[in-house]
């Protein structure tokens, strides 16, 4: 029999990713939307899986619908991908970032230990739990410092999944990623939101120029489509543990931006501006992951850099248009 898989935010980047990945896997692929009547699954559409994944509504907040979504998929694993997931849109909804996020957690990991303590469960981590770590790259064993609500709650939900993995035996994991991007990123992102300016400035050079925030911060960006194959590897080793996933390179947003803008033709000098507005009450410098147990004892090793990165997303752009 197929094996079959529940994705709570399937609808998402990586949910979208991974139930295409789990399809060409052989899975049943099964997943939940606030109101699945109404949403467009509009990845889905993308990658051209709609009509191939099964779809219900569920509301992670309350227990009973998690509950019920898990009878009615009867999954052999659970992906947690859902919540809040902007860093900068926390420091305006602390409240409801925390409960998409750890209530979320906590109902899904209570609802297997009630239901059926064999499913294996993996949850959607986060490298802003370390915050700032200096120069040095975040391994497993880095001391989390978060310095945001989401960090915070990406945190909370980390141990929490640790603490059912070590008191009631579950096959739990979470996966600490750090930034991943693609062209389903959805546009209050600053990547995506600086691909999509590049593009229409490119088209209209009347247009104005964009804004940014600090341009020099650094992160460690790696290509969405590949991080959801060592997601489901987790769930395919023979103990359950954490892992960093990452590319193990940190380039500023800086040389993003000016990749971005040489993707289409441009000079980024001329066309971005500073806005001391969109600067974040308390950010990282910069992110740096150590992806090296991953390499070891999962046999995965990232590909795409962010300069790949970036020319994918720009000519998914130019293939669709402004």
């Amino acid at each position: 029999m197929s094996r079959r898989a529940l994705i709570f935010g399937i609808s998402g980047q990586d949910g979208s990713y991974l139930a295409e990945l789990l399809l060409r896997e052989g899975y049943d692929v099964f997943g939940t939307s606030r109101d699945s009547e109404v949403s467009s699954f509009q990845n889905l559409q993308a990658l051209n899986i709609r009509d191939k994944v099964g779809l219900s509504s569920a509301s992670l907040s309350d227990f009973r619908s998690v509950m019920q979504a898990i009878k009615l998929a009867e999954p052999d694993e659970i992906y947690n991908l859902s919540g809040q997931s902007s860093v900068g849109l926390s420091f305006s909804q602390p409240m409801e970032t925390m409960e998409s996020i750890v209530t979320a957690t906590l109902n899904i990991l209570e609802a297997i230990r009630f239901l059926n303590p064999g499913i294996r469960f993996y949850n959607a981590g986060s490298s802003e739990c370390y915050g700032y770590t200096g120069e040095q790259a975040a391994n497993e064993e880095t001391p989390f410092r978060p310095r945001s609500p989401y960090a915070t709650a990406k945190a909370a939900a980390h141990w929490a999944v640790a603490n059912y993995r070590d008191a009631y035996g579950l096959y739990a994991c979470t996966g600490i990623l750090f930034n991943h991007e693609s062209p389903l990123r959805p546009a209050r992102f600053v990547t995506k939101k600086i691909i999509n300016a590049a593009a229409r400035i490119a088209a209209d050079q009347e247009q104005g120029p964009l804004l940014l925030g600090n341009l020099d911060i650094a992160r460690d960006w790696g290509w969405a489509g590949e991080y959801v194959d060592v997601i489901w590897r987790m769930l395919q080793s023979e103990k359950p543990k954490d892992y960093v996933v990452a590319t193990g390179h940190s380039w500023s947003l800086r040389e993003f931006v000016a990749e971005a803008f040489l993707a289409f033709g441009l000079d980024w000098h001329e066309h971005v501006r500073h806005d001391t507005t969109l600067v974040r009450p308390s950010d990282i410098m910069r992110s740096a992951g150590d992806p090296s147990l991953a390499a070891k004892e999962l046999n995965w090793q990232a590909k795409v850099l962010m300069p790949e990165v970036v020319r994918r997303m720009a000519n998914v752009e130019k293939q669709q248009g402004t």
